[in-house]
């Protein structure tokens, strides 16, 4: 870079000026000279009048050296990870950052990463609206260790309420951005959903975030976000249709996937909490079946019997479509279904 800065600028650098700067020997100024001529194929010659290398032709960036395909590849992911950043503050310097990198790369290279574009893409499932004044707050409280006050509505609360916090963490997760800060007055640390935090203001307090914390330890029980206080020990079978899905795939840190004869595979996991747990299953319909813990067993049994209940009509309906057939039911026939999610005593 230091050799480029110096041709750039017409200053005709020799292999001795540069030895001395470096302070290398002359054959070693001499190689690097080489290398960029040769291997980065820059249009050096040395002026004998000058004394001294200089550029034949402009040259606005050093380019990088050769990538390999795999390189190339994680270009393309790079680029295309940042569609995830749209709509907070990271997206611009994120956007600009890649330009200045792909910007070093050769005309051959650039052409092939544009070819590249229509093979991989990042579709989020639902990403959260961001409130960029908002985000931007949080971010800069953050940085320079700064006390928050904000108005935060909790799951099904009718109103919100008046929160101040140490802010430690904002970490995007599940596309959602989450808070963990340590709250003043609760006296412990808490996770906050940003699109549910309302006018935020940073306060005049500095705080000292403990050396000890540590995102991945504090998230160690929980299934995503919320960790629980609880120990339980998560036991799923998942049928043959699921398990393709579910193999290959870490769910969990603690997760241990055992193969069960018929295509089927069993999952194991510890979490603090179940209340994550419960909507996952659940996602799966009949194709996912609770072995432990019953008390979990013993709510999908519970939401089962309500969501029979509220559908029963329309289930009836269905069973008599306007064609005459009867409409097919995903997963494993009601006969197939064990018995592992009665309550228990």
């Amino acid at each position: 870079m230091r050799i480029h800065e110096l041709l750039a600028n017409s200053q005709y650098p020799n292999c001795q000026r540069l030895a001395e700067e470096f302070e290398v020997c002359a054959r070693t100024a001499k190689r690097d000279v080489d290398f960029m001529k040769y291997r980065l194929d820059l249009p050096i010659e040395y002026d004998s009048r000058r004394n001294g290398y200089c550029y034949t032709c402009p040259v606005e960036h050093l380019p990088m050296v050769s990538i390999t395909e795999a390189e190339m590849f994680a270009f393309l992911v790079a680029d295309k990870a940042i569609a995830q950043y749209h709509g907070t503050p990271f997206q611009q310097p994120l956007e600009t950052a890649f330009r200045k990198l792909t910007g070093q790369l050769d005309q051959r290279l650039r052409f092939t990463l544009g070819n590249l574009e229509e093979l991989l893409s990042f579709r989020p499932f639902a990403p959260g609206d961001a409130d960029l004044e908002a985000f931007e707050i949080i971010t800069r409280a953050l940085q320079q260790r700064r006390g928050l006050a904000f108005l935060y509505r909790n799951f099904g609360a009718p109103k919100a309420r008046r929160r101040r916090v140490y802010p430690y963490h904002l970490a995007c997760i599940d596309n959602h951005w989450y808070l963990f800060a340590f709250d003043v007055q609760r006296q412990d640390l808490r996770t906050f959903l940003l699109n549910r935090l309302r006018q935020p203001q940073i306060t005049e307090e500095h705080f000292v975030k403990p050396r000890n914390f540590d995102l991945n330890e504090y998230l160690r029980g929980a299934f995503q976000v919320y960790r629980g206080r609880g120990d339980y020990e998560l036991v799923i079978d998942f049928d043959a249709w699921a398990a393709d899905l579910v193999r290959g795939r870490r769910w969990h840190p603690s997760q241990e996937l055992t193969e069960i004869p018929g295509g089927q595979i069993q999952l194991r996991m510890r979490l603090g909490s179940l209340k994550e747990a419960e909507r996952w299953v659940l996602s799966w319909g009949a194709h996912a079946t609770v072995v432990r813990p019953k008390a979990l067993a013993a709510r999908l049994h519970e939401t089962a019997l309500a969501l029979q209940e509220r559908y029963q009509d329309l289930g009836q309906q269905a069973k008599e479509p306007a064609g005459g057939g009867q409409l097919p039911l995903p997963g494993p026939s009601a006969s197939t279904i064990t018995t592992d999610l009665a309550p228990t005593a």
